[in-house]
C-alpha cells in the first residue's frame, strides 16, 4: 500500500474500482487463480495426476465459451513433481459448458475423498519450507481451517508401505467451532497419527512423554506458526478487507502474534525449524515480529537461508526499515516519537532495529515476501527459524517433578512441605495410576480447566486382556506385532460400536497429558459393530476409513479380485455371487459369512488397466458379495479405472431433486392441514422457496 493511500483516513479512501470488487473477474489484479493440489504419497496420487493431465486437461484444450477460449490449467513452476496446479475458471464459466462441469464435479469428488485438495497457491509454501521427514514430531499452533495441517499428514505418511510412521502432528486452534473444520479435513487422509486439540496458541500447554519410564518434556522437531493477521494480502479474493482495513488492525495484532512465535520457539527442540507465515504484507506483523524475536532469543535463533529452496518461486527479500503509522494518519520513525498517549497503541517491538550491527546479524533479507504480482496469487509473507540452542530464559530444561518449588522454601518449612506434598502426591498418583490402568483419557477436571464448545467423549483404550480383541484376532488372523494397545474407543459405558486406531506416539501423548489438554479428536476408525456379524464369529466389520492401515497385519479373510470384479463390486449395491468371475466365486464359496478384505493387483502386463492397488471393505452373504465404499470413494475408483461416472452422478441428482419438491410440498400442506392455513396463499410463496433450497 502506498504512503499516500495509508495516510488517508479510511473514510475518504475512495472505493476499489468495480473490476477488483468483481468475484467473476479473473485477470490479474482481481480474483486470483485456484490452487489445485494432489496429494502424495497417496496409493493413487499418481493415477489421479494422470487423469487430471491426460483425461480432463485434455477435454479443455482448444474449449470456447462465449466465443472466448478457455485458459488451460498451469502447473505452479516451483511445486515439486507438477503436484500442484493452479486454474483461472470461474463459477459462471463452470456452468456454460458440459465439459467444465465434469472437470468441476471431479475436483469436488476427488476433494472429499481427500485424493485432490483444494488450496491457495502461497498458503502450499510453509509446510514445504518446513523439510518434514517421516519421524518428526509437528505443531501446527493455529491450524484451521487444514488445508496446510493436510500438507503437513502427507509428508508424514512418505512411504505407504509404513501404516505407523514415528511422527505425528498436533493441530491446534483456539476456536472451538473451527476445530470440527480441522477435523474433517484431517479425516479426509485416514491417518492415525494426527491429534486436534483446542488450546489458546500463545499458552499452549507443555506436554509430557514417557521415555524409557521416565517422564520428559515434549519438544517437536518442527513448528508451523501461520499465525492470525490483518489479512491485507487477501484483498484480490476477500473484498471485505477494502473496506475494514485499517492500519488499527495491524497494531492491535502484533503483541499477539509476537506471543504467539514466542511460544512456539520456547516448544521447539535445539536443531528445530519453525517457519512463521502471514497473509499480510504489513512490516509490524512480519519483519517486526520476527526482529523481536531474534533480539530477545540473544543468538539461540537465527534465520535460514533458504534462497536455494523452491526453485522457480519467486520472492522479494526481507526489508530493515520500515515507519509506524496510527489511524488517523501519523507516523513514527522510532519509539522514541511516540507520545505518551499514544504508548499504549505502538509497542517498542514494532520498530525497526536502529543498530547496524545488530540488524546485520539479524539478517531480516532472509525473509521471503511474496508480492501478488509475482505469479498471480496473493500476498504472503514466510520467515523459517532454526533454534540452535535452549531461549535464554529456558537455560534450564523444564523438569518434571512434584517439589520443583522444594528449593524456594526456607528450612524451617521444608520438612512440613514434603510431608503435605507427599500425601497430595499419592492421592494425584493413585488416581493417575488407576486411570492410565484403565487406559482412559478423559477431558480435563473443570477444577483445573474451564472448557467451552462441544463436550467431548473420553479416550479409552482397550486393555490387554479385553475379551473384546480376542475373536478380532481370531476371525482376521492378525499378526501377532499387530499394536493392540494403540485400540480405543470412544465409550466407558455400554456396547464399544467403534474401534479408533493411534500410533504408538499419539497413544504416550494422550496418556501423558489427558489432564492438560483439551482433545478434539484423534486416530481413525478401523472396526464398526455389526450385529449380523456376532452370529459368525466376530461382532466387528471392517470400516473402509482404516483398511490401509490394518491392510498389513491382516492374515485372513482376503480374496483377490480381477479389474472387472471391482468395476461390478462398485457399480452394483448388493450383486449375486454369479457375477462375478469363477476364480472369485470358489474363493468365496470355501470362506464364511461375514466381513472380508478385497484386494485387487494390477496386472503389469495390462498397462490399458488401473496400474495401482486397491484394498476395499466388503460382506459376503449367502449369496452375494458387497463392498462397504463411501459413494466418492466409488467414484474415484470408478473414475481410475476408465468408467464413466459423470452422466450417471448428473442423472442421479436431477431425479434426487424431482422427488425433493413433492416432498417438501407434501409437508408444506400437512402445516396447512395441522395448522388450518389457507393452502392456496402461500402456496405459490412455498414452492419458489422449495425451488430455492433443491
Amino acid at each position: 500500500v502506498s504512503e499516500r493511500c495509508r495516510s488517508t483516513p479510511p473514510s475518504t479512501r475512495p472505493e476499489p474500482p468495480a473490476l477488483l470488487r468483481s468475484r467473476e473477474h479473473t485477470a490479474l489484479g482481481a480474483w486470483p487463480p485456484a490452487g489445485v493440489r494432489v496429494p502424495l504419497p497417496r496409493s493413487h496420487a499418481r493415477e489421479v495426476l494422470h487423469c487430471l493431465k491426460e483425461k480432463y486437461f485434455g477435454e479443455l484444450r482448444g474449449l470456447e465459451v462465449d466465443g472466448q477460449k478457455v485458459e488451460m490449467p498451469q502447473p505452479l513452476s516451483w511445486y515439486p513433481e507438477e503436484l500442484a496446479w493452479h486454474t483461472n475458471l470461474s463459477r459462471k464459466i463452470l456452468r456454460k459448458s458440459p465439459q467444465l462441469e465434469k472437470f468441476h464435479q471431479f475436483l469436488v469428488s476427488e476433494t472429499e475423498c481427500g485424493n485432490i485438495s483444494r488450496q491457495e497457491a502461497v498458503s502450499m509454501i510453509p509446510p514445504l519450507l518446513l523439510n518434514v521427514d517421516p519421524h518428526h514430531k509437528i505443531l501446527d499452533m493455529c491450524a484451521a481451517p487444514g488445508s496446510k495441517t493436510a500438507q503437513l499428514i502427507e509428508m508424514l505418511h512418505a512411504d505407504m508401505n509404513v501404516p505407523f510412521p514415528k511422527g505425528f502432528v498436533i493441530a491446534n486452534d483456539v476456536d472451538n467451532k473451527r476445530c470440527y473444520l480441522l477435523v474433517h479435513q484431517a479425516k479426509r487422509l485416514n491417518s492415525p497419527c494426527i491429534m486436534v486439540v483446542n488450546h489458546d496458541a500463545s499458552s499452549i500447554p507443555n506436554l509430557q512423554i514417557d521415555v524409557d519410564g521416565r517422564k520428559e518434556v515434549l519438544f517437536y522437531d518442527r513448528i508451523l506458526c501461520d499465525v492470525p493477521c490483518s489479512g491485507d494480502g487477501t484483498m484480490r479474493k476477500n473484498i471485505d478487507v477494502w473496506k475494514k482495513w485499517t492500519t488499527q488492525n495491524s497494531l492491535q495484532l502484533h503483541g499477539l502474534q509476537l506471543r504467539i512465535a514466542t511460544r512456539g520457539v520456547e516448544q521447539l527442540a535445539e536443531g528445530g525449524r519453525m517457519v512463521y507465515s502471514t497473509c499480510s504484507l504489513n512490516p509490524i506483523e512480519n519483519e517486526a515480529v520476527i526482529a523481536s524475536l531474534l533480539e530477545k532469543s540473544q543468538g539461540a535463533l537465527e534465520l535460514a537461508d533458504v534462497s536455494s529452496e523452491l526453485p522457480g518461486l519467486k520472492r522479494m527479500p526481507g526489508i530493515t526499515k520500515w515507519k509506524v503509522m496510527l489511524k488517523d494518519g501519523q507516523w513514527f520513525e522510532e519509539w522514541k516519537d511516540v507520545p505518551s498517549n499514544r504508548q499504549t497503541q505502538i509497542r517498542p517491538t514494532m520498530f525497526p532495529v536502529k543498530d547496524e550491527e545488530k540488524l546485520k546479524a539479524m539478517n531480516l533479507e532472509r525473509c521471503l515476501r511474496i508480492l501478488p504480482h509475482h505469479q498471480n496469487t496473493g500476498g504472503f509473507f514466510v520467515a523459517v527459524l532454526i533454534k540452535k540452542s535452549p531461549m535464554p530464559w529456558n537455560k534450564r530444561q523444564p523438569k518434571v517433578t512434584s517439589f520443583k518449588r522444594a528449593t524456594m522454601l526456607t528450612f524451617n518449612n521444608i520438612s512440613r512441605f514434603f510431608l503435605k506434598s507427599k500425601k497430595m502426591q499419592e492421592l494425584q498418583n493413585s488416581d493417575t495410576e488407576q486411570s492410565k490402568k484403565e487406559g482412559v483419557c478423559g477431558p480435563p477436571p473443570s477444577k483445573k480447566m474451564k472448557l467451552f464448545g462441544f463436550k467431548e467423549d473420553p479416550f479409552v483404550f482397550l486393555p490387554e486382556d479385553d475379551p473384546l480383541f480376542l475373536p478380532i484376532q481370531k476371525f482376521y488372523a492378525l499378526d501377532p506385532s499387530f499394536p493392540k494397545m494403540n485400540l480405543l474407543t470412544r465409550t466407558q459405558e455400554g456396547k464399544k460400536r467403534q474401534l479408533y486406531m493411534v500410533s504408538k506416539e499419539l497413544r504416550n501423548v494422550l496418556l501423558n497429558n489427558s489432564e492438560k489438554m483439551k482433545v478434539i479428536n484423534t486416530g481413525i476408525k478401523v472396526w464398526s459393530r455389526n450385529s449380523d456379524g456376532e452370529q459368525f464369529g466376530c461382532a466387528f466389520r471392517l470400516a473402509q476409513e482404516g483398511i490401509y492401515t490394518l491392510y498389513p497385519f491382516i492374515h485372513a479373510r482376503i480374496i483377490n479380485v480381477c479389474i472387472e470384479d471391482v468395476k461390478i463390486l462398485l457399480t452394483q449395491e448388493n450383486p449375486f455371487l454369479s457375477k462375478f468371475s469363477s476364480e472369485t466365486q470358489k474363493k468365496v464359496k470355501d470362506m464364511a459369512m461375514g466381513s472380508i478384505v478385497l484386494k485387487y493387483d494390477p496386472d503389469p502386463e495390462k498397462p490399458d488397466d488401473l496400474q495401482c492397488p486397491i484394498v476395499l471393505c466388503g460382506w459376503q452373504g449367502k449369496t452375494s458379495l458387497r463392498a462397504f465404499v463411501p459413494k466418492n470413494e466409488r467414484l474415484h475408483y470408478l473414475r481410475m479405472m476408465g468408467v464413466e461416472v459423470f452422466k450417471a452422478k448428473r442423472k442421479e441428482e436431477e431425479s434426487e431433486k424431482s422427488v425433493a419438491v413433492p416432498q417438501i410440498y407434501c409437508g408444506h400442506l400437512f402445516l396447512c392441514h395441522f395448522f388450518k392455513w389457507e393452502s392456496s396463499l402461500i402456496s405459490a410463496k412455498y414452492l419458489f422457496l422449495a425451488e430455492i433450497i433443491v
